[in-house]
């Protein structure tokens, strides 16, 4: 059973940069696709990264491309994601998953393991 945690959260200012990352244990996601979702309170998850089961390929969503940029370390057991020129729509709770197949996975629904998130604030 893979568990997922979340960390780097914080408050900062518009035009800042962090960094989460999704730290697997009780097991390794080495050859799972792992994504990153945010969630406002009352609205649906929606997908903003996502990265395959060896890093050769990576998706965005149209709001964050340009700006965030996922990766892996397998040995590690870690998946960042690093988020620069952040603006307050980029507030939310942020959440990694993990799904055992091996591609991207662009829906909450077919990611099997997740994080607890972790909250994102960015103020003007």
């Amino acid at each position: 059973q893979v568990h997922l945690s979340e960390s780097g959260g914080g408050s900062v200012q518009a035009g800042d940069s962090l960094r989460l990352v999704c730290t697997a244990s009780g097991g390794t996601f080495r050859s799972f696709p792992v994504g990153w979702f945010r969630q406002l309170p009352g609205k649906e998850r929606e997908f903003v990264a996502g990265i395959n089961w060896n890093g050769g390929n990576t998706k965005y969503s149209d709001s964050v491309k340009g700006r965030f940029t996922i990766s892996r370390d397998d040995a590690k057991n870690t998946v960042d994601l690093q988020m620069n020129s952040l603006t307050p729509e980029d507030t939310a709770v942020y959440y990694c998953a993990a799904a055992d197949s091996f591609e991207v996975l662009l829906r909450p629904g077919s990611y099997d393991y997740w994080g607890q998130g972790t909250q994102v604030t960015v103020s003007s």
